[in-house]
């Protein structure tokens, strides 16, 4: 890591250890989910953004995480650690029997057959009431343990999402930068037919990838489920993988750092969203702009930030040596 870089993940954890005395009930509720989905969005980012394969299901890997861990805990009676890891591993069962034959596509065969799984598996938890609830969801879901020690104050809460999220931030960091596996993957985004030429096995790569983001999306619905005690498949719809999709493309899809920035990003612009549009336009339902403006930030972005808001920061020192080492030559 560079010293920058250091520097700036010191400033983060300082700041994320002392948020909790500065802010109110709510917004420490708020950055639990926040935390929850910068893990999700970082599976994403590595598939999408150092893999460059395009899903649309990863709302579904985040239901099955958030189910598994129910029905493991509720139906089962089983302890809600290992009923995390049955989900993990259900959801990379399942990820793998997906991705063998669906990673044989490209483009937008591949978006239409990841969107196509995760329609499926939302249109299964809203129809097996017996097991999922059906559209009125779960509850009674138990918040998890450490030994003696409950997961029950958000604040504890708070702590132990946001150690699991930058603990798997520096080891995704660390995978893509600083290991052949991260160097495999960024010549997988720049031409599968150059990287297949050199004999790497490209459709091994793929899925394992692919089963990676599936694993972390299911950990952050375990944790979301634990954390809430209550769910429904109204939050697990097509348009929460379009968002994690959106919050991954905004943060900048060239660093795993990108999920962290956009997360806060897009959950900033919403809470101002609901803040400011019933002061605009009093009795019409906030859903109803967010969508637009949702849409909007995302081309605004597309726009002004093409590597994302981290891969400008990123490439700002560069362009910057770059540009002193050619005054230095005239």
């Amino acid at each position: 890591m560079s010293r920058g870089e250091l520097l700036g993940t010191g400033l983060l954890v300082l700041g994320l250890a002392a948020l909790p005395a500065l802010v109110n009930p709510y917004l420490v509720s708020l950055m639990i989910i926040v935390g929850i989905h910068v893990i999700v969005t970082t599976g994403l980012t590595l598939l999408l953004g150092f893999a460059g394969q395009i899903s649309l299901a990863q709302a579904a890997f985040y239901a099955l995480g958030a189910y598994g861990s129910m029905i493991g805990t509720v139906h089962l009676g089983l302890n809600g650690w290992v009923a995390l890891v049955a989900a993990a591993a259900a959801s990379a069962l399942v990820a793998w029997l997906i991705g063998v034959p669906t990673l044989r596509l490209h483009g937008h065969y591949l978006a239409l057959a990841t969107l196509g799984f995760g329609i499926i598996v939302y249109i299964v938890l809203g129809e097996e009431t017996e097991i999922t609830g059906g559209p009125t969801g779960a509850s009674g879901i138990p918040r998890l343990r450490l030994g003696a020690w409950a997961l029950g104050a958000d604040r504890h809460y708070y702590v132990f999402v946001w150690l699991v999220a930058l603990m798997l931030l520096l080891v995704c960091r660390v995978l893509v930068t600083g290991s052949s596996y991260g160097r495999v993957l960024r010549a997988l985004q720049a031409s599968e037919v150059a990287t297949e030429s050199v004999g790497i096995d490209v459709a091994r790569y793929k899925v394992q990838v692919f089963v990676l983001s599936a694993v972390l999306a299911s950990l952050g619905g375990s944790l979301y489920a634990h954390y809430l005690t209550v769910i429904s498949p109204s939050e697990f719809g097509f348009d929460v993988s379009i968002e994690f999709l959106v919050m991954a493309v905004i943060g900048g899809l060239g660093s795993v750092w990108g999920a962290l920035a956009g997360v806060l990003a897009v959950t900033l612009f919403i809470e101002a969203l609901r803040t400011v549009a019933p002061l605009l336009a009093p009795g019409v339902p906030t859903s109803e702009y967010e969508v637009i403006a949702f849409g909007g930030l995302l081309v605004l972005t597309l726009l002004f930030f093409p590597s994302g808001l981290v891969g400008r920061w990123a490439h700002r020192p560069a362009r910057a040596g770059r540009a002193g080492r050619a005054a230095a030559a005239r």
